[in-house]
């Protein structure tokens, strides 16, 4: 950590610039580039100058040199087929925004003089990471406040949920229609930029979530004047698929996530349902490019989001994790007995399942889900470190119809034999705010739409939980939330009153314990770390083992039953989920709804033993 004002260091001193949207020139002119393969022509309209014709380069490219005042609002003016008198359009790579997403794009200052220019990053193995939507926790400056707090709790990592520029004034950030646009909700570019310089400042990582498997549908003008940018024969949950084919639609997406760690030196990116993007080369294209282009001298950690559970993605040159949805899916099966919607999949064999997940990762490894489907690659080869495991996060609260966190849908010893397990087992651990003091305040679905599409997103919302048993009766139905309601936003927010009660308090410490234990006693022997085995105990109960890159083994074991189940004589824990339960453990059983965690040479014959041949898929 360093207060040197120099500029980033080698590859990311390399001058570099979006090739569309508005970029800043040597000579103080700035060049204007869109891509309208449909438009037969285009116009420049910039404040305080006449429209200017942009000159047509191929394949739908539009280009214009031109001097504008500083930080002047910007638009295209587009024409297609027959109109004469043409569309305004904001531009789709604007950096601000005046008055929505169907306003004016703004010219904005691309420089920041940061105060920890020479911040290079940390290691993917020390990674804790805090997934925040930054106006559920008081905007920038709510998140800045609570900084000094989430180092003194061990968190290495902020994640922040989508921050570019959605619909209205609050929403999750997946309704994204500019995706290089600051939400202006949240603030200016620099305000942003000031925020990561201010997180690395306090020896903190920052994460940004991006979506690139589609766009919002309100403000989204790309099919009118780009209608090749989606594709008519492949469809996905949100309308036609962007099309990955076509050279021009990659390198949007590309320089976009470019800008996000060079620009704004983000350290990682989080990509959001990569299943929903059909070529896989292009994952490939843009791994290796981000890779290349980052350079060696910082560290960047790109993590997938991806259902197809594709174990080759997660390589060196490629991506480091994967969100581990199947460790998370058969967890929240033993903990609360929910089987509807996708639980569905993890009911059956529910205690092999988590064997599975706990020794090699994925769960669905080729196997079809009760949809039919075949999913998923060989993943048991891959380090720990490659799956970023969670109990909670943005999906699986807001998700879920009335936002219900498991400190409400769980038994609370059972919840902390789970945490303890997430927190100090080699895996990478995700925390969703709040969960650190057992916050009970739901997390809910919201969104800012307008008339029409307002109600079609509520009614939508109600209507995706009529399978439900809990909500066949329609009058249940209009019990969910209306996620524009102003309301609704509001009880989402942290509640910091909440976090200060003594409860509360004593939930934040025991976490602040068991990730000084994980930061002292496993970060520093990650390097190298691989599976043994997994096996099961009894119901609801398994015991794992992985030998660290120092030759220990480091062995976990949760029960999550009614009942103790036999473990065997073995030393003291490094950690347990009850104090009350060391005596149980040195009778060689563990008790029920705990878990318990070893470290040391003299168990890794025993472990390895125990664990080989032992059928867990």
């Amino acid at each position: 950590m360093s207060a040197s004002t120099d500029g980033p260091r080698d590859e990311a001193r390399t001058p570099w610039a979006p090739f569309y949207g508005a970029t800043p020139m040597a000579d103080g002119r700035t060049c204007f580039r869109l891509w309208a393969p449909s438009a037969r022509r285009v116009m420049l309209e910039c404040e305080g100058m006449s429209p200017q014709p942009m000159d047509p380069v191929g394949e739908g490219g539009f280009e214009l040199e031109l001097e504008c005042p500083p930080q002047a609002a910007y638009r295209y003016r587009v024409f297609v087929g027959d109109d004469q008198d043409g569309m305004p359009v904001p531009d789709p790579a604007s950096r601000a925004l005046r008055g929505g997403v169907d306003g004016a794009s703004l010219l904005v200052d691309r420089n920041h003089e940061w105060r920890h220019g020479d911040w290079t990053g940390r290691p993917w193995e020390e990674t804790v990471i805090y997934e925040v939507h930054l106006g559920a926790c008081g905007g920038i400056d709510g998140l800045r406040r609570r900084l000094p707090a989430l180092v003194e709790l061990g968190i290495t990592a902020i994640e922040l949920m989508p921050a570019a520029e959605c619909p209205g004034q609050h929403n999750w950030g997946y309704d994204g229609v500019q995706p290089y646009a600051v939400a202006s909700y949240y603030g200016s570019p620099e305000t942003l930029k000031a925020l990561v310089d201010e997180v690395h400042g306090h020896g903190l990582m920052i994460f940004l979530d991006l979506v690139y498997n589609h766009f919002g549908p309100d403000g989204n003008f790309l099919p009118h004047y780009a209608e090749s940018f989606f594709r008519e024969d492949l469809q996905t949950p949100w309308g036609g698929a962007i099309d990955f084919r076509r050279p021009q639609v990659r390198r949007f997406f590309i320089d976009n996530a470019l800008m996000w760690l060079l620009e704004y030196r983000f350290d990682g990116l989080r990509f959001d349902a990569v299943h929903a993007i059909s070529e896989r080369d292009f994952l490939v294209e843009l791994g290796q490019t981000l890779r290349e282009r980052v350079g060696s001298t910082r560290h960047c950690h790109l993590i997938l989001e991806n259902e197809n559970n594709q174990a080759s993605l997660l390589a060196p040159d490629l991506f480091d994790a994967q969100w581990a949805d199947d460790w998370h899916n058969v967890m929240h099966v033993l903990l609360t007995d929910e089987h509807e919607g996708y639980y569905a999949d993890f009911v059956e064999n529910a205690t092999t399942k988590l064997a599975t997940a706990m020794a090699e990762g994925f769960v669905y490894q080729g196997q079809r889900s009760r949809k039919g489907e075949a999913r998923g690659e060989p993943s048991g080869h891959l380090p720990p470190t490659a799956f970023v495991n969670f109990l909670q996060n943005h999906d699986q609260i807001g998700n879920r119809a009335l936002g219900e966190r498991l400190s409400r849908l769980s038994e609370p010893d059972a919840l902390d034999a789970a945490t303890l397990l997430l927190l100090l087992s080699p895996a990478i651990p995700l925390l969703f705010m709040g969960e650190e003091w057992g916050s009970r305040r739901p997390f809910l679905f919201f969104t800012d739409h307008r008339d029409d599409l307002a109600d079609a997103v509520r009614e939508g919302r109600r209507r995706e939980f009529a399978d439900f048993s809990a909500f066949k009766d329609p009058a249940q139905r209009e019990r969910i939330p209306d996620p524009n309601a102003a309301s609704t936003f509001a009880a989402s927010q942290l509640d910091d009153q909440e976090a200060a009660m003594p409860e509360h308090r004593d939930y934040r410490a025991r976490f602040a314990t068991w990730l000084a234990l994980r930061h002292r006693f496993i970060v520093p022997r990650l390097s190298g770390c691989h599976a043994l085995g997994a096996r099961v105990l009894g119901d609801k109960a398994v015991e794992a083992a992985w030998q660290m890159g120092d030759g220990q083994v480091l062995t976990a074991a949760i029960n999550l039953s009614l009942g103790p189940v036999g473990l065997g004589l073995r030393g003291d824990p490094l950690a347990c989920s009850r104090p009350d339960i060391t005596d149980s453990l040195g009778g060689g059983q563990l008790p029920a709804r705990a878990s318990a965690v070893w470290l040391g040479p003299a168990d890794a014959k025993r472990v390895a033993d125990d664990v080989a041949g032992a059928p867990h898929s």
